[in-house]
């Protein structure tokens, strides 16, 4: 079980809102690492930095100031890698 006060592990994602604003966690999909936070200073925007890709590269979410679930930030890395060309890592053009 996710416990708030345990460092993030790949993978795992708390449900708890307040956790993903104060701390990033680290989520494991389709053998890519992301590190996910919420900004405080902008509730319902999330940054998703890609920590196994290519290059120094990610994306961000916003919208109303509603938490994400765990299943709706990974469809959103999903729909994200899906957008990604394999040969040069970037988006495609």
């Amino acid at each position: 079980m996710w416990s708030e006060w345990s460092e993030p592990e790949p993978g795992l994602a708390p449900e708890h809102p307040r956790t993903v604003r104060d701390e990033p966690v680290l989520l494991t999909v389709d053998g890519h690492t992301f590190r996910v936070g919420q900004r405080a200073d902008q509730p319902g925007t999330y940054d998703f930095d890609w920590l196994t890709g290519p290059h120094d590269y990610g994306f961000t979410l916003g919208g109303p100031a509603v938490p994400m679930s765990r299943r709706e930030m990974e469809d959103a890395i999903r729909g994200f890698l899906a957008e990604i060309d394999p040969a040069t890592g970037y988006l495609r053009e």
